[in-house]
């Protein structure tokens, strides 16, 4: 079994340069996921000066994790939006969320892309006769918006359900396949990647920014913030407006692939998909701040799913939102953020490239306001709001009093030298791994991931592997033990 993702095992994106010199651009992008390359690529026949920038390796973070869809049929979000704003609003993300799929079809025929790309039929269905009308509600928008659905009993590999809907022409694709080729189609003197390249500080000096790595400066007229969490967002409050959840996901060898995607309706989730002859289920998903015993969630995967023998198990992090919109716009003078995808990244990642080249140029974009970071409070934010400070200072302070947890049964161990807070993990080899149990991002103490094998923060998700190297944000530092 093994420990990372599918699209990690199978195909590992080109190596770029660290950046070793000072830049002048027009156009920083920070972040090398599906935004970040995404909107690189947008800017591939553009004149203008571009540099990207990953501070760990292009596609490493949460792209290279997830389930791989891209679709409009995301469990009832348009009942959700209905709901929280109205009909007008709902209809425009599905809008939105319809031109995300053209614009990623139209990148692969244009540049005849092998990501494995493929149509699929997207199926949201329930297992509860309690969520029926739930079911009905959402077919009942989505045929108001003038798509076409279909009613079924049984999922094509023969599961039964109580409720259940189809589309069509939704996709299916490999994420990593698809950031490597945009990557290489898109790279020209103008247009530079760099990896292992972190961005430590952001100042605005005049009509520019002066972005510092370790060693250099990257001055840049625009910035565009293409990441996962926004580690130095300090004044924008980013803990404050969303929250992370985290999922387990699981890929299991089967006897024959279907040709479609599903999704329920309820809690415990189970989304699924088929990829080269492998079910992959996500479930188990919740807040982060109680996502410490990574075991017991994969226990409860299995015992929803039922499914125990998998050949990859891996987590997944998603940045929510109050309101159920991503967040992508201006947050200042020439400062762009784009993140809060909901669970989906792939579709709004690849419609927020737009976008953002669409507010650089200037230009109408239908979507500017509904996606807005700085939109105002609303009902549901405001219910919400009290809980997600709760959840924080719970991650937070449980960290500190309740480091040893019951379930680690002596592996790790804490203890302090030299003053300093340290956990020490025995690996099966028994060999000794040291770390500094402190986050550097805003000090929480760190949880042990028996599954994965690494450090995680439970506060704001940065994750660190057995020797203390930081392998994604917020994050800037590693906390090796010297």
């Amino acid at each position: 079994m093994k420990n990372i993702s599918i699209w990690q095992d199978t195909v590992q994106c080109d190596n770029y340069a660290v950046l070793e010199e000072n830049l002048d651009v027009d156009v920083l992008i920070i972040g090398g996921g599906i935004t970040g390359c995404s909107t690189f690529y947008q800017f591939k026949d553009d004149k203008r000066k571009v540099a990207l920038v990953e501070k760990n390796r292009i596609g490493s973070g949460a792209s290279s994790r997830s389930s791989a869809k891209i679709t409009f049929l995301q469990e009832d979000i348009y009942t959700k939006l209905t709901n929280i704003f109205d009909r007008d609003k709902a209809y425009l993300y599905y809008r939105a969320s319809k031109e995300a799929l053209k614009i990623a079809d139209d990148i692969v025929s244009k540049e005849n892309i092998d990501c494995d790309f493929k149509r699929s039929k997207s199926y949201l269905y329930t297992l509860d006769p309690l969520n029926i009308k739930k079911i009905e509600k959402e077919e009942k928008l989505l045929s108001s918006f003038g798509e076409k659905t279909t009613d079924i009993k049984k999922l094509p590999n023969g599961m039964r359900v109580e409720s259940c809907f189809y589309v069509n022409n939704t996709y299916i694709f490999h994420p990593l396949k698809f950031i490597r080729e945009i990557i290489k189609k898109s790279i020209s003197d103008n247009h530079r990647v760099y990896e292992n390249t972190k961005i430590i500080k952001i100042e605005k000096v005049n009509d520019y920014y002066k972005c510092y790595t370790t060693s250099n400066i990257i001055s840049a007229k625009t910035v565009v913030f293409a990441l996962h969490y926004p580690y130095f967002l300090f004044p924008y409050l980013m803990p404050l407006k969303c929250y992370l959840e985290k999922s387990f996901l699981v890929c299991s060898k089967v006897k024959k692939e279907y040709d479609f995607n599903a999704i329920n309706i309820e809690t415990p989730l189970k989304s699924m998909r088929y990829y080269d002859n492998h079910l992959l289920v996500v479930s188990s998903s919740c807040n982060l701040a109680f996502a410490s015993n990574s075991r017991k969630m994969v226990k409860d995967l299995e015992d929803n799913t039922d499914i125990t023998n998998y050949d990859y198990v891996w987590s997944n992090y998603d940045l929510m939102t109050f309101d159920h919109l991503p967040l992508i716009g201006f947050i200042d003078d020439n400062l762009i953020l784009a993140t809060g995808y909901n669970t989906w990244g792939n579709s709004n990642g690849i419609l927020a490239s737009v976008i953002i080249k669409d507010l650089i140029n200037n230009k109408y974009n239908i979507y500017k306001e509904l996606f807005d970071p700085k939109r105002g409070f609303n009902k549901q934010k405001l219910i919400n709001y009290p809980l997600n400070i709760f959840s924080s200072a719970y991650s937070f302070i449980d960290s500190k009093i309740n480091k040893n947890k019951a379930f680690y049964n002596g592996n790790p161990y804490f203890t302090k030298k030299d003053g300093k807070s340290i956990a020490v993990y025995k690996d099966d080899d028994g060999v000794e791994h040291i770390i500094y149990n402190r986050c550097p991002h805003l000090k929480c103490s760190l949880v042990f991931n028996e599954v994965e094998k690494t450090w995680d923060c439970p506060c704001h998700g940065s994750r660190f592997d057995l020797d203390g190297k930081c392998i994604m944000g917020p994050s800037n530092y590693n906390i090796s033990y010297k």
